[in-house]
């Protein structure tokens, strides 16, 4: 199978314009790109889209293995890279384990796969201003803060989405005009997952009782947020500097600063330190030993180990980072 040149229809433009802006505004795709391609409307759009605007395009197509035939359905979206003019289609099996439930494990061990097999180009991701309003939904349910409604960013190395601004329609329109059927994953039906129900009942529901414009006002809100998050971060990176001393941190260079960038400079700190999975919790008590200090004792976070506890403490004015051990730090640590 050979696909000839890509019809003029509307929607195949539209998203071929997202996808040349895309490439205009970012050097790292001067010498082409990689393109995650399940065989669905939106990564099948981008594909056709990528090899007319981008340069040589490498399609890499993740099986997760989860469904009967996915081999099948693997191989047959990367005979369709190949037909669109790919210069390659890897097909790249995978197992998905692990913990935070299948959606997570899927996604997780996905990106792993696609970032080993880039070869240090960027990866184009199929997703749309849909994905871009249901992502900012969950954060908004999961009450995790400016930086989670942000959304998904255009480009955040190496993973370019320059389909932000473009609807789901939009690209099943594009395939109709290709001539090519996507295929149909039955788990973006299952409404076992949450982003199921978001793209089938929230936000249809809040569509009608809002009037319409929902999920474009979410991405711009995403926008303006990512906009005073650059800011706050570029504050915070400043403040950080001034506060280092070694591994720790001056309290007398914290303390004065404005809650919101000093909280991002401990953020940033806390995780060069080793802290994993960082809540807004313990974020906040860590921030209460320079901002609201009582004497109180250190803030356990995650990514200890084995019978000990990652803690941040105060002593003498100065922040610091190790490990306690369960018994020996149960006393001081909250």
């Amino acid at each position: 199978m050979t696909v000839g040149p890509l019809p003029e229809g509307p929607a195949l433009l539209e998203v071929r314009h997202a996808v040349r802006r895309w490439v205009r505004a970012h050097d790292d795709a001067d010498a082409g790109v990689a393109v995650a391609l399940s065989g669905g409307a939106d990564s099948l759009a981008l594909t056709a889209a990528a090899v007319v605007e981008a340069g040589p395009v490498h399609a890499l197509v993740v099986d997760h293995r989860l469904q009967v035939g996915s081999g099948d359905v693997a191989a047959r979206a990367a005979e369709r890279a190949r037909a669109l003019g790919c210069a390659s289609a890897q097909v790249l099996p995978v197992t998905v384990e692990g913990q935070g439930g299948l959606e997570a494990a899927a996604r997780r061990t996905r990106y792993e796969a696609l970032d080993a097999a880039r070869a240090d180009r960027p990866v184009l991701l199929g997703h749309t201003l849909d994905d871009q309003a249901e992502t900012v939904l969950l954060g908004l349910a999961r009450g995790s803060g400016p930086r989670s409604l942000a959304g998904m960013r255009a480009y955040d190395a190496p993973w370019g989405r320059p389909l932000l601004g473009v609807r789901r329609t939009v690209t099943e329109r594009a395939c109709t005009e290709l001539g090519l059927p996507p295929y149909r994953d039955p788990h973006n039906l299952s409404p076992e997952f949450t982003r199921v129900r978001l793209r089938t009942e929230a936000l249809p529901l809040l569509e009608q009782i809002l009037g319409g414009g929902v999920a474009e006002a979410l991405t711009r809100t995403a926008a303006q947020l990512r906009e005073d998050g650059d800011v706050l971060d570029e504050l915070a990176v400043e403040l950080l500097t001034c506060a280092s001393t070694g591994d720790e941190l001056d309290v007398a260079a914290l303390v004065d600063a404005p809650p919101a960038v000093r909280r991002r400079a401990l953020r940033a700190w806390l995780l060069r330190r080793g802290a994993r999975g960082l809540t807004d919790r313990q974020l906040r008590a860590a921030d209460d030993l320079v901002g609201s200090w009582r004497g109180q004792g250190g803030v356990a976070l995650g990514g200890g180990r084995e019978g000990v506890r990652l803690v941040v403490s105060r002593r003498r004015g100065r922040l610091s980072v190790g490990f306690v051990g369960e018994q020996s730090g149960s006393n001081n640590c909250r």
